[in-house]
């Protein structure tokens, strides 16, 4: 294990002489999938690839379908974005597992630019946002992605599912609209209410039958592909009772059965200016969903991502889908999840999800002709649901007073005015607040010099012996943090924490001068310390104050997760004797 040298803000024991040589520009922009081609490739890993694209693909088909649609563009755009910019994402990105795709998170902006601009406005903001990635990524831009406080992320997802779940209303009801349907969210749910007289009882049950499907399926069969076979069933009773529904078929004339040559979007200086809000919008909420998917891929296996490497790739993915007349691209944290439970082994699962759609459009396009649209809008409506991170919110909202006001500040701007501005505002009030604690902890005492002087060592009775087991222990691994442990210090103690190997009885973390930690730090205690319980090691937190314990236990870091002592000799005490009688029973 790599252990990092002393530094602010973490210092690590044991500490190792020396420091690695830094990675160069060709190393940090190599693609994973050219790691794993050189680690070694064989066949039992191509297979396992297989039959993970393949799932992830029976997950991707209606969503990525049912995306586009409450995007405002035909479904159709929804597979091109899967199969091309899928494709891309894999080929080019810098985390092993990431799948690519049409992501939820979009629908409210790329509905907005579809009513603002065209469809050829959403694909030139497509294309322009791909090279404000690849620039960000080349400008090593990615790491500074990860310093968004964990409220803003949780409000500004919570807001994004309820935009979401509020645009399926429609076609989950079977409601008819005179005319255009307001993207706004009070005054969709103002016209909306204005024709509940015109509601489609045939519509309802579909889907109401969808989403009992896909919850009884995630309950008691998780493994099964629930969205899929929610659809199918569906689709059939739709089908053979001759239920009266809108299909994709009857609204927008089925799925062509190929994918469109590349051609550049239709463009001008001043069609390009009128985009560009869009385009930043767009990329910066794929930085954030692309990252914050690899960072959910690496606490599954284990391993690291890189960060501007895999904006670089989706940068690309991007440009790439919009010359196909795909729309947006990102790494999907459900796909990505579902890849890894599946088995993948490298990127070349991601591509294979990208082949087996496009199997799709080849061979059974026509199929989705009968699909109902009210049961795309019940997938979408589960999808809702399930990114909606409620407990999170709830958690978020008891924590503290600051944390509360980041929140619902993102929250409800996400809601009802705009995601981005939502998302600027809450990155500058969580900023106000860090400020605000680091006031409220610096204190100096009135009898205490500025400068300490020297102190002799004293008698021989007076000291305490320097004890290399702390560096040198086998079993136990002791970390202390120091310096104050916010949303902007996250990503650098967690890849620390994260590489503890499975050899190890116990982990002890010192927060003896940690005078400040917030939501997102301890969050990343807590999912450190979940992930180091299933591995078998023990976690005890030291020397937190009466605020950092508070904190921790909030956000989960407690028992049997955790456990709390005074000091670090005392936790080393406690995994030894524990070890000792572990071994002593196995005997």
């Amino acid at each position: 294990m790599n252990k990092q040298a002393a530094h602010r803000p973490t210092e690590a024991l044991p500490i190792l002489p020396g420091k690695a040589a830094a990675p160069t520009f060709v190393e940090l922009y190599t693609p994973k999938i050219v790691t794993v081609l050189r680690e070694g490739y064989g066949l039992a890993s191509f297979r396992a690839d297989v039959v993970a694209g393949l799932t992830v693909a029976i997950v991707a088909l209606p969503l990525s379908m049912a995306i586009a649609i409450a995007s405002g563009v035909t479904p159709d755009r929804g597979l091109y974005t899967a199969i091309v910019g899928g494709l891309f994402v894999s080929l080019l990105g810098g985390s092993r597992f990431q799948v690519g795709g049409p992501a939820g998170a979009f629908i409210v902006l790329v509905a907005q630019t579809v009513q603002n601009h065209g469809i050829d406005g959403v694909i030139l903001a497509t294309m322009m946002a791909g090279v404000f990635l690849i620039a960000a990524g080349f400008l090593r831009l990615g790491t500074y992605v990860k310093f968004i406080p964990y409220p803003v992320t949780v409000g500004f997802t919570a807001g994004i599912a309820v935009i979401i779940f509020a645009s399926q209303i429609k076609d989950l009801l079977g409601l008819t609209l005179s005319g255009h349907e307001p993207a706004a969210f009070l005054p969709k749910l103002a016209a909306l209410s204005g024709v509940i007289g015109t509601i489609n009882p045939s519509a309802v049950v579909l889907a109401g039958g969808t989403i009992v499907v896909m919850v009884v399926l995630r309950t008691l069969r998780p493994s099964w592909p629930g969205i899929l076979i929610g659809v199918v069933i569906a689709t059939l009773a739709a089908s053979l009772l001759g239920l009266s529904v809108d299909t994709i078929g009857s609204r927008f004339g089925g799925i062509p059965e190929s994918i469109p040559a590349p051609s550049l979007p239709v463009f001008s200086l001043q069609k390009m200016q009128a985009v560009l809000p869009d385009a930043i919008a767009f990329a910066l909420l794929g930085s954030i969903e692309s990252l914050l998917s690899a960072v959910v891929a690496d606490g599954m296996t284990g391993r690291r991502h890189r960060s501007n490497c895999e904006l670089v790739g989706q940068g690309v993915a991007n440009m790439a889908s919009a010359l196909f007349g795909g729309i947006c691209v990102t790494g999907l944290i459900a796909r990505t999840a579902t890849n890894i439970r599946a088995g993948a082994r490298s990127p070349v699962s991601g591509i294979m999800h990208s082949v087996s759609v496009l199997l799709f459009i080849l061979i059974a396009a026509p199929l989705a002709s009968y699909v109902p649209l009210c049961t795309l809008a019940a997938v979408l409506v589960v999808v809702a649901w399930t990114m909606a991170e409620k407990q999170e919110f709830a958690t978020l909202v008891r924590s503290s007073w600051g944390d509360a006001a980041v929140l619902l500040s993102t929250f409800l701007l996400t809601v009802f005015r705009d995601l981005t501005e939502g998302i600027v505002v809450g990155f500058a009030l969580g900023a106000m607040l860090f400020i605000h604690r680091m006031a409220s902890t610096t204190a100096i005492e009135s009898l205490a010099p500025l400068a300490e002087d020297d102190k002799a060592d004293g008698a021989s009775s007076e000291r305490i012996p320097y004890d290399p087991a702390l560096a040198t222990d086998p079993d136990v691994i002791v970390y202390r943090i120091s310096g104050a442990f916010f949303f902007g210090t996250t990503s650098t103690i967690g890849a620390v924490l994260d590489e503890i190997p499975s050899g190890h009885k116990g982990l002890v973390i010192d927060f003896a001068a940690v005078p400040l930690l917030d939501s997102s730090a301890a969050n990343v205690i807590a999912r450190v310390a979940a992930k180091a319980r299933q591995r078998g090691i023990r976690v005890i937190l030291t020397g937190t104050s009466h605020q950092v314990r508070r904190e921790l236990l909030i956000h989960g870091a407690r028992p049997p997760v955790v456990r709390y002592r005074r000091d670090i000799a005392g936790a080393v005490d406690e995994i030894k004797r524990q070890a000792a009688l572990t071994a002593s029973a196995a005997a």
